[in-house]
């Protein structure tokens, strides 16, 4: 019993490690208008991380004012899927 959890706890992590692993970008390699859009949903934002998806898509992050770490995800041609 407890080797079969530990081999589904094992799985989940792999599985969600494979979805979408991305490769880090320098901010200087996004685009001015995927970074625009995520300045406008998150103004208070100082983004400092970008990572772009074999599809395409983008994840920007960054800190708040508070240094509560924020993302915005867009698809390649800047529509915003999730702010959070």
């Amino acid at each position: 019993m407890i080797r079969t959890s530990l081999a589904i706890v094992l799985l989940t992590g792999f599985v969600d490690c494979a979805e979408a692993p991305g490769k880090p970008i320098p901010l200087e390699e996004v685009p001015a208008s995927i970074l625009k859009t995520s300045q406008e949903k998150l103004p208070d934002v100082k983004f400092d991380r970008a990572t772009k998806r074999a599809d395409g898509s983008y994840e920007i992050s960054g800190k708040d004012k508070k240094g509560k770490v924020r993302d915005v995800e867009l698809t390649a041609d800047g529509v915003v899927t999730e702010v959070e």
